[in-house]
């Protein structure tokens, strides 16, 4: 009993984050994929259509399978700890729904006939953003450089090269959204 005491629910948006996504993928285990197409993909719809105000928040919490989830949650669960307790709860939760929300915005306008869901937006947030954690003021990171030269490269290298069903595009918008936040939060250090 002693154990479970010491047991910390140390990041509580991220560790929510994946419980919920966990949950929503036994839902749609069960459901076929409806709750997917219902709640937690994006993709066009009418703008009478409330719910797709809604997916384009959630569609981040569905995942296509078992093996999308852990590939995702393996570093969010990772990732987000760290940047959770620099940033806080509040802001990574903020943090999440502006990456949902753009990258959502740009699955609805670039594809309109294309279904998005997964958390993999997120990831590229957290792992660009994650190279500011140890910043010092007026000091870009090499590590920062090469995060963003490696991640964001080989998404564009296999958007033009792989023609599969991964949203590279969404990526680097995670990517884009993570330098961006991290840059607004550490701008002083920045221009120190």
């Amino acid at each position: 009993m002693k154990f479970i005491k010491r047991i910390q629910y140390n990041a509580p948006a991220t560790l929510t984050f994946a419980l919920i996504s966990l949950l929503v993928l036994g839902i749609s285990f069960i459901s076929g994929g409806k709750s997917d197409i219902l709640l937690f993909s994006v993709y066009r719809s009418p703008l009478s259509d409330p719910l797709g105000y809604i997916r384009v928040f959630t569609h981040v919490l569905g995942h296509a399978g078992i093996e999308h989830y852990f590939s995702n949650f393996m570093l969010i669960l990772l990732l987000g700890p760290i940047i959770e307790e620099r940033y806080g709860s509040g802001r990574i939760l903020a943090m999440m729904a502006v990456t949902a929300f753009l990258t959502g915005m740009i699955n609805i306008i670039l594809f309109p006939g294309v279904m998005l869901l997964g958390a993999s937006g997120i990831v590229f947030m957290m792992i660009i953003l994650s190279s500011f954690v140890s910043l010092k003021s007026g000091r870009i990171p090499v590590t920062f450089i090469l995060v963003v030269g490696v991640y964001v490269g080989r998404e564009i290298f296999y958007g033009i090269t792989i023609q599969d069903n991964i949203s590279r595009l969404s990526h680097i918008a995670g990517g884009v959204c993570g330098g961006g936040i991290g840059y607004y939060l550490n701008r002083s250090k920045l221009k120190s």
